[in-house]
């Protein structure tokens, strides 16, 4: 049976229509005769949403018995009893009651589309899984139920939702998203027009990234070679000279005029290490274009345009941005340079950028020697050279010019051969002189045309020519060989520089050095493997590439690294030139994987060196609070057992007071310090259920006067999702808190709120308050802010509290109240069944 088709409507905040637009969609594809149902579509009592659903078949909900209460959820067998082609399925990152199918709907969907059923849903950008820790930044909002990313990327077609802040504010004030009493709430909270900005933001980069990698997909499957331009990508080609940086701030300023464009710069090194590069000025490149937003690359090609052509066709870029070259103008009578090459073979899909820059006209300095892999133009022309100019050469002396005299006529062959020599190497040099003694020997030798020689000096002459162009030939092409050797040298040590300098900086995590690898030798992957002993299989510790080894018998290039640890690339077998540098390579890795080890080992060695310091301070605390309360109880019960003195009543009442006081000292002193250890140690395991808050936060008053504390809490709240009894303390120890602070004659104020899905508390005081530098540190264990005295406790109240309420999924924080002091805000979810009920919550809203 074929698999389902997935079509997901991703919203780029609550209410911006995305239930209604696929309720839309269903009435489209019925009026086309398609069999569409409606398996859970929730409207939240929006007229505009419920009157949608009218002519739609719906399928019923199955009702579930939770904790005492009734649930309803999309009742999946019903669905594949039923057997649409088309199923709607709202809200795919919901939860599904304990007691369901499955845990969340996208599984329930799963199986839809496992039976062939095609299935369109809806999910809001907030719910992706990868954005949890950014949209929890911009709205202070943590979303509890999320989806896997992957989920969504397979859809089948993702569609955008979307719709500007302020036409979505009007849309919340006219009362077509929540009701009347909580627009406000909502307004100035979660729909907030930079919060709906940003996560606008974050949906469209999300979406323009999915549909680049179908782009990309698609380009491959149909070998589309040439660039679409659906997206700027410019890239920068490097040198290693100086004018880099200008390179790379013009390119980063041509992608911020058009939104979404990407800076790859490229520095293509030649296979035979010949290059200019200066490592220095390749590491600050690098380093600039990374802090601009754009990415380093480095890939080898002997032909530099056509390398840089491939790179930026394989990346389908859309501008190439090139410095004006820096040869001097009688330069240019070797070749039209890497600029106009590029420019001339880019085609009309790939815009060429020639920049000027200081550097330009002034020379590349020293020329840079070419080594004994000189090409096959250059052996060409050096055998031309050799063979065919000695007899060019006999033509136009025997004919054309006078009798020079045959000192003369061998210099003359003597400059052939050394042209041989620089052009072709040694052999066509060799050839040179052979060829060029024979013709000196028939042709101006007496007696010509003969091999004979009459003259014994002539036969000196002609073995010192042969012997003169052997030496000279020799000298040149072991010069080329020399210069090869420290071209290829100085190319290994700027590699090996720029790699070192990285690993030292800290800047390059094992994948990353895996991907320079692959990149330098033009491999298809690279991996890290390593085994405990000689008999145990090998383990893959970082990987790059499609398809990585996981033995090093299946790869191409294998490079051990010590007894346990090898280097596997596959894609092509290296020169054994090439493998000092990758054993160098592979040396860092194990540096790198050593290192992020250790930095594990260190981040352990830290977390047990804080909990010493919180035991040291523990003691410190045990040592004098806790003698205080002791030092009361034990006075008042020796006066009390004193039979020198006759207590009144009065006094013996004040005396009991005293002791009931410091024995309720120490049992809140001793039950913080067990909090704080079983929160240090992981201990706390909340039992999770359905609470109401007006039963929660008057408990949590008994430890303060009844007359210094204000409630302010409706009854109209939804229920809560949490543990009482942690919630309770966690009420506690901020009222206490607050109420230590506050002014006599001021009471605190505890007030009560619903935004969204979730509920708040704010304590108000009207205390000195705490400055913005000061508010993190105020939940830190033994701290206390100002000059409390240390009898007031030992400074865990509030990172107790905010321990407590972060295990129930919420959130504390400080704020400053307006007019002076400082307000605790304490935040937790409500409970599953108002969250589908009472819209409350922009996370799970849709529309």
């Amino acid at each position: 049976m074929a698999r389902g088709k997935l079509r997901i409507y991703l919203g780029a905040a609550p209410g911006v229509g995305k239930t209604y637009a696929m309720l839309s969609e269903a009435h489209r594809r019925i009026e086309r005769g398609t069999d569409c149902v409606v398996a859970f579509v929730e409207h939240h009592r929006r007229p505009r949403t419920e009157v949608m659903l009218h002519g739609l078949e719906q399928i019923s909900r199955k009702e579930i018995e939770y904790r005492g209460s009734t649930f309803t959820e999309m009742d999946v067998d019903a669905v594949l009893r039923r057997a649409p082609a088309v199923a709607l399925v709202d809200e795919l990152a919901h939860t599904n009651i304990p007691g369901s199918r499955n845990t969340k709907r996208w599984q329930d969907v799963e199986e839809l589309l496992a039976a062939g059923i095609d299935v369109v849903s809806t999910v809001n950008i907030q719910h992706l899984e990868s954005l949890g820790d950014v949209v929890e930044s911009i709205t202070g909002v943590r979303q509890r139920e999320t989806v896997p990313d992957e989920v969504v990327r397979r859809a089948d077609q993702i569609e955008l939702v979307d719709m500007s802040p302020q036409a979505l504010r009007r849309r919340m004030a006219h009362g077509n998203i929540y009701k009347p009493d909580k627009v406000d709430a909502a307004l100035s909270n979660y729909f907030r027009p930079g919060n709906l900005t940003a996560l606008r933001e974050l949906a469209l980069l999300w979406v323009a990234d999915r549909v680049d990698a179908y782009l990309t997909e698609y380009r491959s499957a149909h070998q589309v070679s040439t660039i679409w331009g659906s997206r700027e990508r410019i890239v920068v080609g490097l040198t290693g000279g100086p004018e880099g940086s200008t390179l790379i701030r013009r390119a980063a300023r041509l992608a911020e005029k058009g939104a979404g464009g990407e800076v790859l710069a490229v520095y293509i090194s030649r296979s035979d290490g010949l290059t200019p590069a200066s490592p220095k000025e390749l590491a600050v490149q690098r380093t600039l274009v990374e802090d601009l937003g754009g990415t380093f690359h480095q890939v080898v090609g002997d032909d530099i345009p056509v390398a840089l052509l491939d790179f930026s066709r394989g990346v389908n870029a859309t501008q190439i941005v090139l410095g004006v070259s820096r040869r001097r103008s009688w330069q240019y009578a070797f070749g039209p340079g890497v600029g106009a090459t590029v420019a001339r073979e880019s085609g009309p899909d790939l815009d060429v950028h020639l920049i000027t820059h200081d550097e330009a006209g002034k020379g590349r300095g020293l020329p840079v020697a070419r080594g004994a892999r000189l090409g096959r133009a250059r052996v060409i022309w050096g055998w031309l050279v050799g063979v065919l100019g000695p007899a060019i050469l006999t033509w136009l002396l025997t004919s054309a010019t006078p009798n020079v005299g045959l000192a003369n006529d061998m210099l003359l062959f003597l400059t052939l051969t050394v042209a041989a020599a620089l052009l072709g190497g040694l052999l066509p040099a060799l050839a040179s002189a052979v060829v060029g003694s024979l013709l000196l020997n028939w042709y101006f030798t007496p007696p010509v045309h003969t091999l004979t020689i009459a003259d014994p000096k002539n036969i000196v002459a002609i073995a010192i020519f042969v012997g003169v162009a052997v030496s000279v030939a020799s000298v040149v092409d072991l010069a080329a060989r020399r210069t090869h050797q420290a071209a290829r040298l100085r190319a290994e040590s700027e590699i090996l520089s720029l790699l070192a300098g990285n690993v030292l900086r800290g800047e390059t995590s094992l994948e990353e050095l895996l991907e320079r690898v692959r990149e330098t030798f033009g491999m298809d992957s690279a991996a890290l493997l390593e085994r405990a002993g000689e008999t145990d299989p090998w383990t893959c510790a970082g990987s790059v590439g499609p398809r990585p080894c996981q033995d090093p018998d299946d790869a191409d290039v294998d490079v051990p690294v010590g007894d346990h640890m090898s280097l596997a690339l596959s894609g092509r077998v290296l020169p054994a030139a090439d493998r000092r540098v990758l054993a160098a390579f592979a040396a860092q890795a194990a540096v790198v994987l050593d290192r992020q080890r250790l930095q594990r080992e260190a981040d352990r060695a830290k977390e047990l060196a804080e909990g010493n310091r919180i035991r040291t301070a523990l003691l410190a605390a045990v040592s004098h609070d806790l003698r205080t309360p002791l030092a009361g109880i034990k006075a008042a019960v020796t006066s009390l057992r004193s039979d020198d003195v006759e207590w009144s009543e009065e006094d013996r009442a004040e005396l009991l007071a005293a002791i009931e006081e410091g024995a309720d000292r120490l049992d809140h002193l001793v039950g913080n310090l067990l909090d704080m250890s079983r929160l240090q140690t992981g201990t706390v395991a909340p039992i999770i259920r359905e609470t109401d808050l007006d039963e929660v936060v008057p408990m949590a008053l008994g430890g303060v006067p009844e007359d210094s504390v204000e409630l302010e809490i409706p009854e109209t709240l939804p229920m809560v999702y949490v543990d009482r009894g942690l919630l309770e303390r966690a009420v506690a120890n901020v009222v206490e808190n607050a109420v230590k602070y506050s002014p006599p004659q001021e009471k605190v104020l505890v007030a009560a709120s619903a935004i969204a899905e979730r509920v708040e508390v704010r304590v108000v005081d009207r205390g000195p308050g705490v400055p913005d530098e000061a508010k993190g540190r105020i939940f830190e264990p033994f701290q206390r802010y100002g000059d409390s005295p240390r009898g007031a406790g030992v400074g865990l109240g509030l990172a107790v509290a905010r321990g407590f309420v972060e295990a129930l999924g919420g959130t504390l924080s400080a704020e400053d109240t307006p007019g002076g002091g400082l307000t605790m805000v304490l935040s937790v979810p409500t409970a599953p069944q108002r969250r589908a009920e009472q819209p409350d919550l922009p996370a799970a809203a849709t529309s």
